[in-house]
């Protein structure tokens, strides 16, 4: 750690369109309509859509089938990362240019997705991402679901685990500016595309258009928006 005085102690990230770009939507669908038929649900595939466009639980159609939600939702979780898993080894969801400069940034870092747990993992595996000190993903539980942000429960844990009194978050989701907020710290709207019109009424502490832009949020030496 450096002697000079810091604004914040600790950085925890979001991952898909942050530190590696979002998953193909299509990868998605593929995986869940898998999921849906190997129960004999016959899933129209648009309705498979809408449930990944709202990350959504469809538990009262997996009972309309007659079956447990919590083992279709498990199934769904494990296909989705599988997919997601190929899809990477395919050349998918690479690793932004912009990540280089965490390197730079003299404090500990963390990661919280609301991507499963498993793809998390294999993501920091596979392009090599060493430079968080924890990760945390959702678990392919219900319950595992529930917690995902907006909810702060997992940023919380990674709060914990970085030992951090003041800390930030950079996401690039309305949620995610929520789940800052909920457990009480600062927040990060990254915004590749400054073009596109944010919609959102929840406002960040800081807005930046790239990662490199996080140096001087840490510093203290950019303004709160």
């Amino acid at each position: 750690m450096s002697d000079v005085d810091i604004a914040y102690d600790a950085v925890v990230f979001d991952m898909d369109g942050v530190i590696v770009e979002p998953t193909d939507r299509d990868v998605l669908v593929d995986a869940v309509c898998a999921a849906f038929e190997s129960f004999g649900m016959d899933v129209h595939r648009e309705f498979a859509r809408k449930t990944v466009l709202n990350d959504a639980i469809p538990v009262e159609t997996i009972r309309e089938y007659g079956h447990d939600p919590e083992a279709v939702w498990h199934t769904r979780e494990l296909e989705a990362s599988l997919a997601q898993q190929a899809h990477v080894r395919n050349g998918g969801k690479p690793v932004y240019d912009d990540v280089t400069a965490l390197d730079r940034l003299d404090v500990p870092l963390g990661l919280v997705s609301n991507n499963q747990q498993a793809t998390v993992a294999f993501l920091l595996a596979h392009h090599d991402l060493q430079c968080f000190d924890t990760a945390y993903g959702r678990a392919p539980t219900l319950s595992g679901a529930a917690r995902r942000k907006p909810e702060p429960d997992y940023l919380e844990a990674a709060l914990s685990d970085l030992d951090a009194t003041r800390a930030v978050y950079v996401g690039d989701k309305p949620d995610d500016i929520v789940a800052a907020d909920r457990a009480g710290i600062d927040s990060v709207h990254l915004r590749r595309d400054p073009g596109t019109t944010d919609s959102s009424q929840v406002e960040p502490t800081y807005t930046v258009s790239e990662l490199t832009e996080l140096a001087a949020v840490i510093s203290g030496a950019t303004a709160q928006a």
